[in-house]
Parts: C-alpha cells; structure tokens; sequence
C-alpha cells in the first residue's frame, strides 16, 4: 500500500509542476498521513524516504510562497506604472516610431538614431496613401542621434498639405552592410488606455504607442506640433 500511496504523491507533485497548478498544502499533508496510516507494519516506511518527503513539502510550500510574493510585487509595480503614466496625458514625449505629423507649413525635423557610423544615409517621406513624397540624401553620419531637415516639401518642389507622414531611414556603411537605425516621434499624449493591463499612450498625431516606447518627456511642449526629434 506504500507503494501505491507513494506513486500517487509522485505524480500529483509531477502534475503541479508540468502542469503549473499547485496542489496546495493540505492535499499534500493529506496524502502525507495517508501513507502512514496504510502503511504495513511488518515493512514500515523508510524514514530516510520520509525525510525526503517533508524535504519535498517544505520545498513546495516556499515556492508557493515566493510565487504569491512575485505576483504581488509584480502588481504593485504594474499600478505604479501605470499611475506614472495617466500622469503623461497633456505633456509632449518622444517615442519610438517612424510617424511624423507636418502642420502644412515651414520645416521640421527628422529624428532617428544610428547603432554605427554610415557612408550612405537616406530619408524618404510617404504620405498616408504609401506615396513618395520625398526623398532626403543625408550623406555620411557618424553613430548616435540625428536630425535632418525637411522643408515640407515633395521632390517636384511643392508645399505638402498638413498631415501624418511615414519616415523611413536606409543607412549603409561604406561596405554596403545595413546600419541599424532606431527612429523616434514627437507628440502630445491626448489619453492614456490599457491593454492587458498595460498602458498605451495616444498621441495628438493620431499615433497610439506602448508606454514601454517612450525615450523621454519633453520640458518645452510649445513649438511646432510638426516636429520630429
């Protein structure tokens, strides 16, 4: 009967952990007690196999604590940051992303970050259909942030209209190998939502980003809601 009561801890406890639902502690000493009462008399149970037992118990019963203390912690860092976030709503950040909204008039800038020094670095400017609108030849640049220039307007000289602009940076080495590039947005947070339990800040420019892509909270929020950094 030892045997049997045995096999049954074993795999209830091999259950929990490939499974992922814990047995508790009163199922466990349950079992525990159960074995002693049937065990036989005339082979009584080891008591180095008993030992291992309690050894196994005590084990499950710190991981069971360690776990509800994690859950808790990660809770209340969860809260935390997303009270730091709800916070965000009317300041001006820049975020990863490769939007950037224009207001229709004068020029603004395109920020991005390059991982190393390029020999060839390109800019293009699509509009919300996809379209070309412009395409910036930025030279060589050596390795950290950027700012370009664009006048607001299209390879045929015209003024582009107001709107949200895609960015996209090609950046190469002299050998023809691919620059990584990081590109970043600038806008104002209208609201802050939740996904998952996680926030989502909705900028002005219409660009909804997590808040794990925020770089940093601009002093100035004044300027052109044009720009870029």
């Amino acid at each position: 009967m030892i045997d049997a009561t045995s096999s049954i801890s074993s795999g209830l406890l091999t259950q929990q952990t490939k499974g992922g639902q814990a047995m508790g502690k009163e199922a466990f000493l349950k079992l525990l007690v159960a074995q002693l009462q049937h065990q036989d008399p005339l082979e009584p149970q080891d008591n180095s196999e008993f030992v291992a037992q309690l050894a196994q118990f005590s084990s499950l019963e710190q991981s069971m604590g360690i776990n509800d203390r994690l859950d808790l912690l990660a809770t209340q860092t969860r809260g935390l940051a997303n009270t730091e976030a709800i916070g965000l709503v009317g300041k001006q950040v820049t975020v990863r992303g490769s939007t950037m909204p224009y207001n229709g008039s004068g020029s603004t800038n395109v920020g991005f970050d390059l991982a190393g020094n390029s020999a060839e670095t390109h800019v293009t400017i699509r509009d919300a259909s996809g379209n070309v609108v412009r395409t910036l030849d930025v030279g060589a640049r050596n390795a950290g942030k950027q700012s370009v220039a664009w006048d607001g307007l299209d390879d045929a000289g015209n003024r582009v209209p107001q709107g949200v602009y895609t960015i996209s940076v090609d950046a190469q080495t002299e050998a023809g190998d691919a620059v990584g590039v990081t590109q970043e947005t600038t806008g104002t947070v209208e609201a802050v939502s939740f996904e998952q339990g996680y926030p989502v800040l909705q900028l002005d420019t219409g660009v909804e980003v997590p808040a794990s892509d925020l770089i940093k909270v601009n002093e100035d929020p004044g300027g052109s809601s044009g720009a870029a950094k």
